[in-house]
């Protein structure tokens, strides 16, 4: 067989294949192919606390062609009822999994059961009280430098000495890997300040005797590590019942931003709750993309807001998204 011979029929079979490739492209269009659905579980879905979150969500779902679903969800889900949520969501057609994780020693085990159907991305926190044990993918804010920023912005508020400061600790979730951080990194830069750890409170902080943050021993410094202790002493404060005490802490709703802005928080750290949505719904999607993907952890940052600043131009993306 001559070389033109050879030429004609390799481009005959080339233009066959891409007759074939255009064939197979039309009919899916033709046909509508279903998107992949991502379900999201975190807790209590619906509070202002995921706006930023839910909006990233948002933005990746339109750049990768995902349907996400962020289910309902009350406050204060167990173990239980949050792999029964996943396991719900599963059966009823979720190619994926994000989900934050309720604090519990054998809540990675039950999830990791699960990932051998759908991928699952954590978000917030590990699912394990050691992050370096985490067998499964998380994105989350450093929580430990978190806890460090809160504690230098106080101190460089009373020139390095709090000689005599009685400081109280306020947490939603005391038990998870995130708060165990948050509180480490905090400490441990104030060893040596002269600080006092009057007290430390977690769970609801109700009208209940124990329970009640009014009804705490009194402190000069209140510091709340999440944005629910945060926005609850603010409220709190707002109604003449820390006793006059300053609050510090980490928060990234509107209801924290407004506690800023009047002035009953004196400074704000905000994790990167943008690129959390962001972020994990774009590894989801790798890893729904191309099977031998392994999702990667990803590590987000902060911003620190103070109320002089909080209008600057800089700043105006992360209200923009609070808002959303």
């Amino acid at each position: 067989m001559d070389d033109s011979r050879k030429r004609f029929i390799f481009i005959e079979a080339v233009l066959a294949i891409m007759v074939l490739v255009l064939a197979v492209v039309m009919l899916k269009e033709q046909r509508g192919e279903a998107k992949r659905k991502v379900s999201v579980i975190v807790q209590d879905s619906d509070n202002s606390q995921w706006s930023a979150f839910r909006y990233g969500l948002k933005m990746a779902a339109e750049d990768q062609g995902i349907e996400v679903f962020v289910v309902s969800t009350g406050d204060g889900m167990t173990v239980d009822e949050e792999i029964d949520a996943v396991k719900y969501e599963i059966n009823h057609g979720a190619d994926a999994i994000i989900v934050q994780p309720v604090s519990g020693t054998d809540m990675e085990g039950k999830l990791k059961k699960l990932e051998k159907k759908v991928p699952v991305m954590l978000v917030g926190n590990t699912a394990s009280h050691d992050r370096d044990s985490s067998k499964l993918p998380t994105t989350e804010p450093d929580n430990y430098a978190m806890g460090q920023a809160v504690a230098e912005e106080l101190l460089a508020d009373y020139n390095g000495n709090l000689k005599g400061k009685a400081i109280g600790i306020v947490t939603a979730d005391g038990g998870s890997e995130s708060a165990v951080s948050r509180r480490k990194g905090f400490q441990e830069v104030l060893e040596g300040s002269g600080a006092d750890i009057a007290w430390s409170l977690h769970g609801f902080f109700g009208d209940s005797e124990q329970g009640s943050l009014k009804n705490q021993p009194r402190a000069d410094i209140v510091v709340a590590l999440d944005d629910a202790s945060l926005t609850a002493a603010g409220e709190y404060s707002a109604a003449k019942d820390l006793h006059g005490a300053l609050l510090y802490g980490i928060g990234n709703s509107t209801e924290a931003v407004y506690y800023l802005d009047t002035g009953i928080v004196e400074c704000l750290v905000v994790p990167d709750e943008f690129s959390a949505g962001y972020q994990s719904l774009t590894e989801v999607a790798k890893s729904l993309q191309g099977y031998f993907h392994k999702m990667q952890d990803t590590m987000l940052s902060y911003t620190v807001l103070r109320k002089e600043e909080l209008f600057t131009e800089k700043n105006q993306e992360i209200l923009f998204t609070m808002s959303q």
